[in-house]
């Protein structure tokens, strides 16, 4: 198992490996090979068991019936069993611009586990928790280098006229993100370290995962 793994006695973990994705009635499951080859990933390198196409099925049969889009919620158990949730979509206003603020909470580069995404959300809550709703639409964390990481719920790109957006490698401690990896995999965006400073000066800032895709943003001071 890889060193990263905090189940070296075999034990379960005390937290599941998480998906969510948006579900449309003329596409289906947006990038879903793409999330079921992260859950995949995730459970190999962790210890979970796992069959992809069990998480597929709950999947279907969670929006069986269904007409409008939907957010869905995948669940894996340390022992491979599988939830799947689902609940109307609300998309955002057009031309929704979200307000940023930094997090005094850090992440550690070192922390493994940031790579995957699991329902241990303790540091990304505490984080949410320095500002309430009306004074940030989403908070960016830091590592303990100072370097940028990733928001509460999404990853960060920025545009510094490069050509293509800047998003934090994931040796700064961050999710491996489902659409972070799309755009990288489209020449889209590049990996590099952004400081908050060097973020100030970007010329346009976006926050995005797979469920709402890109998100234009600006950070407060």
């Amino acid at each position: 198992m890889p060193a990263e793994s905090p189940l070296r006695d075999g034990n379960g973990p005390g937290f599941k490996l998480i998906e969510t994705l948006r579900w449309e009635p003329a596409k289906g499951f947006l990038r879903l090979e793409r999330h079921l080859a992260r859950l995949a990933a995730s459970a190999h390198a962790l210890g979970f068991a796992c069959a992809p196409d069990m998480a597929g099925r709950a999947l279907e049969q969670a929006v069986t019936g269904k007409e409008t889009p939907q957010r869905m919620r995948l669940l894996l158990g340390f022992d491979g069993s599988v939830e799947a949730a689902a609940q109307p979509f609300q998309p955002l206003p057009q031309g929704a611009v979200w307000t940023l603020r930094l997090a005094t909470a850090r992440l550690s580069s070192a922390d493994g586990l940031l790579r995957h995404k699991t329902t241990r959300r303790h540091p990304y809550e505490h984080a949410r928790a320095e500002y309430p709703a009306t004074e940030a639409d989403e908070v960016l964390l830091l590592n303990e280098r100072g370097e940028l990481c990733e928001g509460v719920i999404t990853s960060l790109f920025a545009d510094f006229g490069g050509g293509a957006f800047v998003t934090p490698p994931l040796d700064c401690g961050l999710l491996a993100g489902i659409l972070r990896e799309e755009l990288i995999d489209q020449g889209r965006a590049v990996e590099g370290v952004i400081t908050p400073e060097a973020l100030r000066r970007a010329r346009a800032i976006f926050m995005g995962n797979s469920l709402r895709g890109l998100i234009s943003a600006r950070l407060l001071p």
